[in-house]
C-alpha cells in the first residue's frame, strides 16, 4: 500500500512540475499532506493490528522461535515509530525489547529500550524501562557496562524515588562488579544476623 501511496505522491508532483509551478506547487503540497495524514492513519491501524496479532501469538507460545521474536520485534517496533501518539507506542518498544533480551539480542535490546525512555519521557513504565535498559548494561553476560549501568541506576534513584524502582536500584548500585557467589555470601551473612 505504502508503494501504491508513494507512485501516487510521485505522481502528483511530476504532473504538478508540468504544469504552472507556482500556482500548483501550494496545491500539490496540500495534496501530499492530506495523503500522508491518510497513509499514517490507516497505515497505524494496520500496523496497530499486526502488533496485536503478534503479541497474541506471543502469548501461546511455549518457547519463541527466532523467526517469531524477530517478526514480534519488527511489527512493535514499527507500530511506536509510525505511530507515536499513540499511548501503546511506548508499550509496544518495552515488549520489542524484553523479546530482544530474552533472544540474546542485547544491542537491539538495549537500542529499543532506549528508545522507548528517551522518546517516550511521560509514559507511566519508563521506571521499568530504564530498569531493564540498565539490567542490559549491568549483567556481565550482556553488554557487561558496570559505568553506564550505574549512570542509569542512579537517574532511576533521582527520577523515581519512594518507587519499588528507587529501592531495586538502590540494591543493583550495592552490588555493581560482585559475582553472584558473593551476593549470595553477603544475603547469607545478613540472614543470620
Amino acid at each position: 500500500m505504502l508503494k501504491k501511496i508513494g507512485i501516487i505522491i510521485t505522481s502528483i508532483i511530476l504532473l504538478n512540475s508540468c504544469s504552472n509551478e507556482n500556482e500548483n506547487k501550494k496545491d500539490a503540497a496540500s495534496t501530499i499532506d492530506s495523503l500522508q495524514n491518510i497513509v499514517i492513519s490507516g497505515d497505524c491501524n494496520s500496523l496497530y493490528n499486526d502488533a496485536v496479532r503478534m503479541d497474541s501469538l506471543l502469548m501461546k507460545a511455549v518457547s519463541v522461535s527466532p523467526n517469531l521474536a524477530e517478526q514480534s520485534i519488527n511489527a512493535f517496533n514499527n507500530f511506536a515509530s509510525t505511530c507515536k501518539n499513540d499511548s501503546l507506542a511506548p508499550v509496544f518498544l518495552l515488549k520489542a525489547g524484553q523479546i530482544a533480551q530474552t533472544t540474546r539480542n542485547f544491542q537491539q535490546s538495549q537500542i529499543l529500550l532506549k528508545k522507548c525512555v528517551d522518546e517516550f519521557p511521560q509514559f507511566r513504565n519508563r521506571g521499568a524501562a530504564l530498569f531493564l535498559l540498565a539490567q542490559v548494561y549491568d549483567d556481565a553476560s550482556m553488554l557487561n557496562n558496570e559505568v553506564e549501568a550505574k549512570n542509569i541506576y542512579q537517574q532511576i534513584i533521582k527520577e523515581y524515588p519512594n518507587t519499588v524502582w528507587e529501592n531495586d536500584a538502590k540494591s543493583c548500585v550495592l552490588n555493581l562488579g560482585k559475582t553472584d557467589e558473593q551476593i549470595v555470601q553477603e544475603f547469607l551473612k545478613k540472614n543470620k544476623k
